[in-house]
């Protein structure tokens, strides 16, 4: 529950147009920065700098690191729906086999479709949750898959081409079937209705009751129960099937094992080498007990270059915020950006001190607190192609509060959203006035820098719950809680002199730009990303608008943030910043309340009052206004690619790395060449 998301607002200076009207390719150094642009979607390359200035060792270690992600791909594919592997190894057998026409719509509409299943690791919206709807007819698709060579399909053993038709025709083409990924409207039986692969033949109620039943209260030291395993019913019985060698996902965690075993013998030092070793420990055995012992090596070890994450991490998926997804990232530190990072964190215990959430909540003394920028080598799993641009791990209470946390800010992905972006007119179409436009052309950049560096090194690690407090006592709505709960910490500090007294901000106006970016994207411009006549599902995109629309309510009276028109449209309009910076004050005071105490009640009352409903008439505005700007609201990267290089004897003597390399190409790359798991998974 630790991804800072990229938002509309933040992203409004990082949008590039799509669609036939206009078009931008950036390029800066001669490094082309975009690559394509479909449906809701637009796809970037990054830049790995400063990877050719490692040492002969650095870049091998990175390498091996590299392969072991990629070979976790089929793992999320599997998590996120149980047909997700079949449907995407049957499109792409259409798509490369097809003898027929490839130029008319049905044929052009399902390649759109299968670059959409690639972008969101299955058939439903990687942000939205919904399930895509086909623009290619079934009659396209059965010819298709029928003229192909029944060995390139995944068939079931003794099925046949049509049987598989019928079995995945369904759930492609019927509305009803499987609508959400994961589902969090309120009255409903959540594991029921989520499309998601994490569960299988149980109730919410079954499911809750069977990790309850495993819970110590007394326990001070809990593991994440639940975390890595899929909890099925069979013969009755509920039981774990547990993801590890030799269970469940076993053909990808052995190839993901065999990788780390070569970065193994290759790590920068012997505290390094301890982590790796911890997590192929993990993978083998499936003991959470060992899953927590190598999550405190890896906060311990502050010395490395170049670090990591790979495995099971991040429970969003999960509409119970219990099990996690397969993700993976390959990164070295960006030594002179860091500095920004390490002021903040070096303050930790300032910010905790100061914060205006009761005394109760807050931690004695902050420990360990880490943060770094970090240049991303590669991304994997539920951090590609779309991906977090900071990142704050680890998840369990108890381990922040005794051995710390990592903060990391992806420098390298925010610079690619920069450098990509080239004046869209966002910021014309929806700021008030030109005094909101300069000021976010003065200070934006910055601005989103130091919230996401506060919201990661800072409101992730700070305050406390009480004892005996569940971690899990908030349920569905613990993610929204805690990403608000970490957004309005930043949001608070951000306003603070204290930056200006460190240096981190240059005057005090500064941070007007980040109030006013935040509070237009969460009463207007992220429903942008939200279908006509949908509610608000996603964790980050429910917590911007509970702050904004609670801020809003709160200072109405005083007409703090005001809702105005202008010429026929809507805008934001911010008559009191200090005021705004106390209300923030008093939300977090109240979300760490929430938090630290296990308050169910207050969460579910909080979140369903102001961060689900949507205003049809101005989702309607803003959705048309959006379109007449021909942008992309989602973006999503490419790899680079690494090769080793070797002499006539086989020794390494170098590792490359290029970027020339296109999405399809990738994708089909990556599903011929990591893809390790069987079609079905059970």
């Amino acid at each position: 529950m630790m991804k800072h998301l990229i938002s509309i607002a933040i992203a409004s200076t990082l949008l590039v147009s799509c669609g036939g009207a206009k078009t931008t390719t950036a390029k800066t150094d001669k490094f082309d920065y975009t690559v394509e642009q479909f449906a809701d979607l637009q796809i970037l390359r990054y830049k790995a700098s400063g990877f050719e200035d490692l040492s002969l060792k650095q870049k091998e270690l990175v390498y091996y690191l590299t392969q072991a992600a990629l070979e976790g791909r089929d793992i999320l594919f599997d998590q996120n729906g149980k047909y997700n592997l079949r449907i995407r190894r049957m499109l792409e057998a259409v798509y490369m086999n097809y003898q027929g026409d490839k130029e008319t719509s049905d044929f052009k509409n399902m390649e759109v479709y299968l670059k959409r299943v690639w972008f969101s690791n299955g058939i439903h919206h990687h942000y939205g949750m919904e399930k895509f709807v086909p623009n290619f007819s079934k009659e396209f698709l059965k010819q298709a898959v029928l003229s192909i060579d029944t060995s390139l399909l995944p068939l079931a053993e003794g099925q046949t081409a049509e049987q598989l038709c019928n079995e995945l025709f369904p759930v492609i083409f019927d509305p009803a079937i499987m609508p959400k990924r994961v589902n969090q409207a309120d009255g409903e039986d959540l594991v029921l209705t989520s499309a998601c692969n994490y569960y299988d033949g149980v109730t919410q109620k079954e499911a809750e009751d069977f990790y309850n039943v495993l819970k110590d209260p007394k326990n001070e030291t809990p593991v994440s129960y639940g975390l890595n395993s899929r909890l099925v019913k069979e013969d009755g019985k509920i039981q774990e099937k547990v993801w590890k060698v030799g269970g469940l996902y076993t053909q990808a965690i052995e190839k993901i094992v065999f990788w780390l075993k070569k970065a193994e013998a290759v790590a920068e030092n012997d505290a390094q080498k301890a982590v790796i070793s911890k997590l192929i420990q993990f993978y083998e055995t499936g003991s959470l007990e060992d899953f927590d012992e190598y999550a405190i090596l890896w906060v311990k070890d502050l010395d490395s270059r170049i670090d990591f994450v790979n495995g099971f991490t991040e429970s969003y998926g999960d509409p119970l915020g219990m099990k996690a997804s397969w993700e993976s990232l390959v990164n070295f530190k960006d030594l002179e950006a860091t500095h920004r990072t390490e002021t903040i964190s070096s303050n930790a215990q300032w910010f905790e001190d100061h914060s205006p959430v009761d005394k109760s909540f807050k931690k004695d003394k902050v420990k360990g607190v880490s943060a770094k920028v970090i240049t991303a080598a590669i991304l994997a799993g539920d951090l590609y192609p779309s991906t977090a641009i900071g990142i704050n791990l680890p998840n369990a209470n108890w381990i922040r509060a005794h051995h710390g946390s990592k903060s990391v800010t992806i420098g390298n992905i925010t610079d690619a959203y920069n450098k990509a972006a080239h004046g869209n007119g966002f910021n014309e179409e929806f700021a008030y006035s030109d005094a909101e436009v300069q000021s976010i052309d003065k200070y934006g950049d910055l601005t989103d820098e130091l919230h996401t560096d506060l919201h990661e090194c800072l409101g992730h690690g700070s305050g406390k719950l009480l004892p005996g407090v569940d971690p899990d006592a908030l349920k569905a709505y613990g993610s929204t809680i805690e990403e608000a709960r970490a957004d309005l910490f930043g949001l608070y500090y951000v306003a603070d002199p204290k930056l200006v007294e460190l240096k981190l901000v240059p005057d005090a106006d500064a941070y007007k730009a980040e109030y006013y970016k935040y509070l237009m994207n969460g009463l207007m411009t992220q429903l942008v990303r939200i279908e006509p006549g949908n509610n608000i599902e996603e964790a980050h995109m429910r917590n911007r608008q509970l702050i904004a629309r609670w801020v809003f309510e709160k200072g109405k009276a005083n007409k703090v943030v005001e809702m105005v028109k202008k010429d026929g449209k809507t805008y934001v309009v911010i008559n009191d910043y200090q005021k705004v910076r106390e209300l923030f004050g008093e939300l977090l005071a109240e979300i760490q309340r929430i938090k630290s105490t296990g308050d169910f009640e207050g969460a579910r009352n909080i979140v369903e009052n102001y961060a689900v409903k949507v205003d049809p008439v101005l989702h309607a505005e803003i959705l048309e206004r959006y379109k007449k700007l021909n942008l992309a609201p989602y973006k999503g990267f490419v790899n680079p690619k690494y090769e080793l290089v070797t002499d006539d004897n086989g020794n390494i003597t170098d590792v490359t790395v290029s970027y020339d390399e296109g999405y399809v190409e990738q994708m089909l790359r990556y599903s011929k060449d990591y893809s390790p798991l069987p079609s079905i998974n059970n």
